[in-house]
């Protein structure tokens, strides 16, 4: 009789720990994340160094033409990428639940505002350049196009994530209990935009500080 109670107690025991803690897939998510913002610090700290010791202790932040970066332009850029965060948690809380039309919807207007944020981008690269600000322009140039460039291609990246949990989407692979493509993907974009604020605020807000 013993046994027979036992046995209901410890597959409830079971279930409330699976509820309440995490998956190895996701600490290894989260992991992943870690090390890709280390990564980030390292750029932004580099970044700071040196525009400091190539502007003997100030920090110019100067165009060709003596003049800053459009902040307002990259500021509507940033409001579209925060904005995309919405959509792609309506995706994950859409198939938590099992509604699958919540979480199409969600990845694809996700994708959409992902694809404009960097369409946005290389239209601002195209006229920096045309400024005749390119990577070869001094230390401001070089550090400038390096991290936003390298945010930019982990844009990329989590566009090519979410097409793909789409597709797998369009498939039926993706269920109440087992999504966790769906979440991770979801923790990826997330991830991009908050490194964004903090290259966004480093690149355009910074100067406006230090020049007002």
């Amino acid at each position: 009789m013993s046994s027979v109670h036992a046995e209901p107690m410890a597959a409830e025991h079971e279930q409330e720990h699976e509820g309440g803690g995490r998956s190895i897939n996701w600490w290894g998510m989260m992991f992943f994340i870690a090390s890709e913002a280390l990564i980030f610090a390292n750029l932004i700290a580099a970044y700071l160094y040196l525009e400091i010791r190539d502007n003997g202790g100030s920090m110019a932040f100067n165009l060709p033409g003596g003049g800053h970066l459009d902040w307002v332009y990259a500021l509507g850029n940033t409001v579209i990428l925060l904005c995309s965060s919405i959509p792609v948690r309506l995706a994950g809380a859409g198939i938590a639940k099992g509604n699958r039309r919540q979480l199409l919807l969600g990845l694809i207007f996700t994708i959409i505002l992902g694809a404009i944020f960097l369409s946005g981008q290389i239209y601002e690269y195209t006229n920096l350049f045309a400024q005749n600000f390119t990577p070869t322009y001094q230390t401001f140039g070089s550090a400038f196009f390096t991290l936003t460039g390298f945010h930019g291609l982990h844009v990329s990246i989590g566009l090519l994530f979410l097409l793909i949990i789409l597709i797998r989407s369009l498939r039926g692979d993706f269920t109440a209990k087992s999504h966790f493509g769906v979440q991770a993907a979801e923790m990826y974009w997330h991830f991009v935009d908050v490194v964004w604020v903090i290259v966004f605020s480093t690149v355009y807000l910074l100067p406006l500080l230090f020049h007002s």
